[in-house]
């Protein structure tokens, strides 16, 4: 992408949102339940930058992503606190490095303290946990934004024009165009 003169970039004052300051055992403590609270906002935020293919024009639904998980921290916080840390401090004691094994470990070893925010989740904000492969699933996501329009693709004429049917053609020069063929 070439920058000129005319091409608006935003403020700061328009990127400032506030920012979730939490830490991945926390993250990840919530993250089911977060991907199905804030579901309809990430999906409108990735149809944008898929559609759009400009971040610059999916600043709101951005910052829409952020409100909507600030929102739902802070009802978790309201609800659920102790069983939300309780589980999240399981998950953060097994250990710092997040590897596939760990994650592994993570199912088996804090199950309990999950059921137990997840009874709490379900019971006070009436938030289910998604069943597993949930956000794998195929679905269709109705939008009011309108459809950007489709770019054309920018035909260029040839920049040089074919041999007339009568020019000489010589025979190549070694025998075949391929040079593997050639001795």
């Amino acid at each position: 992408m070439v920058l000129t003169a005319d091409i608006h970039l935003p403020e700061e004052s328009e990127l400032t949102v506030e920012e979730i300051n939490l830490s991945t055992a926390t993250l990840r403590a919530g993250s089911f339940h977060l991907g199905k609270y804030c579901e309809q906002a990430n999906n409108e935020f990735m149809l944008c930058r898929f559609e759009e293919n400009d971040p610059r024009k999916c600043i709101n639904e951005g910052k829409a992503v952020t409100a909507c998980s600030l929102e739902f921290f802070r009802k978790v916080k309201k609800a659920c606190l102790a069983e939300f840390n309780q589980y999240t401090n399981c998950i953060d004691k097994i250990k710092p490095l997040y590897t596939f094994s760990i994650i592994i470990n993570i199912v088996f070893s804090c199950r309990k303290t999950q059921g137990v925010f997840d009874k709490c989740m379900l019971e006070n904000l009436n938030l289910e946990r998604p069943p597993f492969g949930y956000f794998c699933e195929a679905r269709v996501h109705e939008t009011k934004r309108p459809k950007p329009p489709v770019e054309e693709k920018a035909v260029y004429p040839d920049a040089t024009p074919g041999l007339p049917e009568n020019a000489e053609k010589h025979p190549a020069r070694f025998g075949s165009r391929f040079y593997w063929m050639t001795e």
